[in-house]
């Protein structure tokens, strides 16, 4: 199959978040600001398309200026030697996109539920295509292993990370 159409991401309509549980009571979101993201296709039919997506973990953004700095140093994404985490894509067949994640000097394979919201031409004549994304990585596998715990014995972040993903692409050639 010849992947000959290229998507570049829409940033201003994509947004690339995760959550996290912090002491199991509440859940904390965490956004990544910088961030790239291709796919290629066979004409507008996304089946078997591949994607890649890529995010500066310098840019993660908690609203929460302490808790950032914490989390681009060495015990979470070491934002210095570690700049960027990636993911490449190995299938999609409309609901499964499976790929290789990559975060610090770890990579994994990783299946995510992705959705096809549509595709559709906007005002300005541009074909765009609108994807949810979402899933579920164990942050520890990833060498994210910095953990805490309070003095009544809970965890204050949980191993489980829920990706939350919503892009839009827009189609090139």
């Amino acid at each position: 199959m010849n992947n000959n159409t290229k998507w570049s991401i829409d940033s201003t309509h994509s947004e690339i978040a995760f959550k996290v549980k912090h002491m199991m009571i509440s859940t904390v979101t965490g956004y990544f600001e910088d961030f790239k993201a291709t796919a290629k296709t066979n004409g507008t039919d996304f089946n078997n398309a591949s994607l890649e997506f890529s995010a500066k973990t310098a840019s993660i953004n908690t609203k929460n200026k302490d808790r950032d700095t914490h989390l681009k140093s060495d015990d979470f994404f070491n934002s210095e030697k570690f700049p960027e985490m990636k993911f490449v894509s190995k299938s999609f067949n409309g609901d499964k996109l499976i790929g290789d994640l990559t975060i610090r000097d770890v990579t994994k394979e990783i299946t995510l539920e992705a959705e096809l919201n549509g595709v559709a031409v906007d005002p300005y004549g541009q074909t765009k295509a609108g994807f949810e994304i979402r899933g579920e990585v164990n942050r520890k596998d990833f060498n994210l292993t910095w953990n805490a715990v309070t003095e009544a014995g809970s965890i204050v972040v949980s191993d489980k990370v829920r990706l939350v993903v919503d892009v839009q692409f827009i189609k090139q050639s």
